[in-house]
């Protein structure tokens, strides 16, 4: 299994702070199990994807195995 973490807004979005996904989980598995919402937002370039505690460069090039942690983090605001 892999755990994937909705951090911020997605989480509000999903309506879970995390769920569990079949290994192994690519980029597109991953849109096709979240909700459309959050599917919506990944596609967004200042959303990013960490896999395995590193963000990717490419997170097209997702691929999360058995006991790894995803973790979807929306974009940073501040000043």
């Amino acid at each position: 299994m892999v755990r994937v973490l909705f951090l911020g807004p997605l989480a509000d979005l999903e309506g879970a702070e995390e769920r569990v996904f079949a290994a192994p989980l690519d980029w597109a598995g991953l849109l096709a199990q979240v909700s459309s919402r959050v599917a919506e937002q990944l596609q967004d370039s200042r959303v990013h994807v960490a896999c395995r505690g590193s963000v990717l460069s490419d997170k097209t090039g997702l691929d999360a195995q058995k006991g790894d942690e995803v973790a979807l983090l929306p974009p940073v605001s501040g000043g």
